[in-house]
């Protein structure tokens, strides 16, 4: 399971960073900051006390285990966090060429301060079949989790890991074989690097078959 931060929860001290000169390649140091190539757009679906759905774009969070998916939330005033802890289940929604813009949105603005976000946002919610949160249908690709974990860390944030109970998705977004085929669901991506959502792109090879070529 991923974790950030040592085994104590606090942040590791880093080095200077020095540019440097391998195999005569010149590199450029970027400074210290956490970069993972590309990330998720995830679309957090929960529900407050009044049965209310609400949409969250979590601009951190991965699969953290085989049947686990991780979230780190900031502490500040977040709607998402309350009914975490009020419903302890989300779901978690894959955006798409087709959602981004609702998806940017719902990660732009507060349901704590915009009483009409959802309707804003064009997204509709029916309840998920396994756990106390909505699922928004515009996404064709969403997992439903129960909460298994949440804990406050020193860098303030909430972290939460979420069991996974189910996965559904679009029969229209289905392969011949009956699994998710990404470029048909459209799902996109979110690179740091450039600030930018990405499409993924075509397939170049196989998972745990290419490489033993070269055993």
């Amino acid at each position: 399971m991923t974790s950030c931060g040592n085994s104590n929860g606090k942040n590791v001290a880093l080095t200077e960073p020095q540019d440097q000169v391998t195999d005569n390649v010149a590199r450029k140091s970027l400074g210290a900051h956490a970069l993972t190539l590309p990330q998720p757009v995830f679309v957090i679906g929960t529900y407050d006390e009044n049965g209310k759905p609400n949409a969250m774009n979590v601009a951190w969070g991965s699969q953290c285990g085989n049947q686990q998916i991780e979230l780190n939330l900031s502490l500040s005033g977040r709607k998402t966090i309350d009914n975490l802890k009020l419903r302890n289940s989300f779901t978690v929604a894959f955006a798409t060429i087709d959602t981004e813009v609702a998806a940017d949105y719902v990660g732009l603005v507060s349901g704590q301060k915009e009483p009409d976000k959802m309707i804003k946002s064009g997204l509709h919610a029916v309840k998920a079949g396994s756990v106390d949160a909505p699922l928004f249908v515009e996404f064709p690709v969403t997992a439903e989790c129960k909460v298994r974990l949440m804990e406050e860390t020193d860098y303030g944030e909430l972290r939460v890991v979420g069991d996974v109970l189910n996965v559904s998705a679009a029969e229209s977004v289905l392969n011949e074989n009956g699994k998710i085929d990404v470029e048909k669901a459209g799902i996109i991506c979110f690179d740091p690097a450039g600030m930018a959502y990405r499409k993924i792109g075509e397939k170049i090879g196989q998972p745990f078959h290419d490489g033993a070529k070269l055993k």
